[in-house]
């Protein structure tokens, strides 16, 4: 019997939903928000305040703890610490928040998983640089892009026999 149990498994082995928690903890830190199925925001929700609360305090030992807990990633802890932690210095808990998605985004195609976003309050959200646009099959290359091209092709044709 499972009484008082409130772990929730997520269909994962421990050491399989601790890691996949830790990253996707690490990835609301990066980002500050993910988008993710209902069960797991409710997961990885815990571990994230926690981190918080372990930033607040920000020693050292605080800061080794939440290096452990997310699996030595240096980089999210040190924005956890350096700029997430002390926005929510005056916050007494709830620095999480779960906005469940609607209309055709509102279930996962596959199986029907109630999807939302995980994010933080009060922190706003990092906007991401737009990637470049690279040239397709479609696409007409530029003129330099094209010499090179013309130029192999010309020493194939002189190399092959006739």
């Amino acid at each position: 019997m499972r009484h008082l149990k409130r772990t929730a498994k997520l269909g994962r082995t421990g050491t399989h939903r601790n890691r996949m928690l830790a990253n996707m903890v690490c990835s609301l830190i990066k980002h500050r928000r993910i988008t993710t199925t209902l069960a797991r925001a409710k997961a990885a929700r815990s571990v994230a305040e926690k981190m918080i609360t372990l930033g607040k305090a920000a020693t050292l030992h605080d800061r080794r703890l939440a290096a452990a807990r997310l699996h030595q990633d240096e980089e999210a802890v040190k924005i956890l610490f350096d700029e997430i932690a002390p926005t929510q210095k005056e916050r007494r808990g709830g620095y999480t928040r779960i906005v469940r998605l609607g209309g055709r985004q509102a279930q996962r195609q596959g199986d029907a998983a109630k999807m939302v976003i995980l994010e933080f309050v009060d922190v706003p959200v990092r906007e991401e640089p737009a990637p470049e646009a690279k040239t397709g099959a479609g696409e007409k290359k530029s003129a330099e892009d094209a010499k090179p091209q013309e130029a192999k092709q010309e020493k194939q044709a002189a190399a092959a026999p006739a």
